[in-house]
């Protein structure tokens, strides 16, 4: 499904074939999480490859190794260099890129003075699909900020987004939305949420949740488009008496909702900001889209 025998990535300073990477078992990011990796995508432009938001994405990158105390001497711009690079020997333009920096053996709890470096990339669908979503609250929580780094993108982490996936799927819902430590919507298992209620669009800020490169692209959409747009919490009685809702990501884009738990989103999805938003970010990750201030 993400390679095959001709699929190349970049391991530890070399282009190898995917089918000849190895990683030791004893590794401290197999058993124990500690690992950092991000989400970007590459598109097909009239210029060529044009990888989004590539410095914004490996600067995070760079904060999670930071926080999660691995060792890293790359800059963002060599990793933008060797990714087009990968994107050339894989032929390929509309790409999804998968860096992963994973820790070597240890069976300790402190950091391994060993780290990995892969960086992989593969042809990959909208992580959601374009249809609505059925969505349904998780019983699980956005981890507390006070036990993890949660604007780090750390391996992980993610347990907690796939035993929430796991739990609504199993009920024949599409996604699960998680709440914070104090009850209000904080994201989606993999992607940021905004409702639009009276024409105006809510995100939650950042502090409980995962601060999106995707969230911070439709924010600017939006401010220069001039679609009102307020970062504020808000619970889920409150998303309750939305409009319309969406969802945002580098995987997944932007994708509307059907519904939240029995709630049905009223606004026709097609008269909505986040249905004219659809075609404002994929004109902007086109390079399509027109500045007032290049003007």
């Amino acid at each position: 499904m993400y390679f095959d025998e001709q699929s190349v990535v970049f391991f530890n300073g070399e282009f190898i074939k995917a089918t000849d990477a190895k990683m030791n078992t004893y590794s401290q990011s197999l058993h124990y999480g500690n690992g950092v990796f991000e989400g970007i995508r590459s598109y097909k432009t009239k210029n060529g490859a044009k990888i989004f938001k590539s410095y914004e994405h490996y600067k995070r990158l760079k904060y999670g190794i930071d926080v999660m105390g691995l060792q890293f001497n790359y800059s963002e711009e060599e990793l933008t260099e060797i990714t087009y690079k990968l994107l050339e020997l894989n032929k390929l333009e509309d790409a999804y890129i998968r860096p992963l920096v994973y820790a070597g053996a240890n069976m300790g709890l402190t950091t391994s003075l060993e780290t990995n470096v892969v960086i992989q990339c593969w042809n990959w669908a909208k992580l959601m699909g374009d249809k609505l979503l059925r969505v349904k609250t998780s019983k699980f929580q956005r981890p507390n900020p006070n036990s993890c780094f949660v604007e780090a993108k750390v391996t992980g982490h993610y347990v907690n987004s796939i035993l929430s996936t796991n739990e609504v799927k199993s009920q024949g819902y599409d996604e699960a939305l998680l709440l914070d430590m104090n009850g209000n919507v904080a994201e989606c298992s993999g992607a940021n949420i905004f409702m639009e209620k009276d024409g105006k669009l809510y995100t939650p800020p950042r502090g409980h949740i995962m601060a999106g490169i995707t969230r911070a692209t439709v924010i600017d959409l939006c401010r220069e488009e001039g679609i009102p747009v307020e970062e504020k919490h808000f619970t889920l009685d409150e998303l309750k008496t939305a409009d319309a809702c969406f969802f945002t990501g580098t995987a997944a884009e932007v994708v509307g909702l059907e519904s939240i738990d029995e709630y049905q989103f009223p606004m026709d999805w097609k008269t909505t900001h986040g249905h004219n938003l659809i075609k404002l970010y994929k004109a902007e990750v086109l390079g399509e889209r027109v500045h007032e201030k290049a003007l």
